[in-house]
């Protein structure tokens, strides 16, 4: 079974930078695709970054492009990373993966939705 092991979150300053890292184990090669999702305090998860696994395409929701890069390894580590930079309070938030065989704007779809979750790793951005 696929599992997700997402790492890297902590408590930052505005401004600052994080790097998240997501371990996938199990078996991968049903998907074609990887993202990383988030769940600020009160409100329903959300799209954060998508990439494929081969080709390397990417999707941004909105609000962090130009902010945050996500990318992964090129080998069989099956990880993949999120950087964030100049992080805002309104960034402050449980961050996921996952992993799925859909195009990625599927995967950035509001109603978009996963059986699994891993246990994600906790972002809080305050001064």
């Amino acid at each position: 079974q696929i599992q997700f092991q997402e790492s890297g979150g902590g408590l930052v300053q505005p401004g600052e930078s994080l790097r998240l890292v997501c371990r996938v184990t199990g078996h991968r090669f049903g998907s074609s695709a990887i993202g990383w999702f988030r769940q600020p305090p009160g409100k329903e998860r959300e799209f954060v970054a998508a990439i494929t696994w081969s080709a390397g395409a990417t999707l941004y929701a909105g609000s962090v492009k130009g902010r945050f890069t996500i990318s992964k390894t090129n080998d069989a580590a099956n990880v993949a990373y999120l950087d964030m930079s100049n992080l805002k309070p309104a960034d402050t938030a449980v961050y996921y993966c996952n992993a799925d065989s859909v195009p990625l704007d599927t995967m950035a779809r509001p109603d978009y939705e996963r059986d699994y979750w891993g246990q994600g790793t906790q972002v809080i951005v305050s001064s």
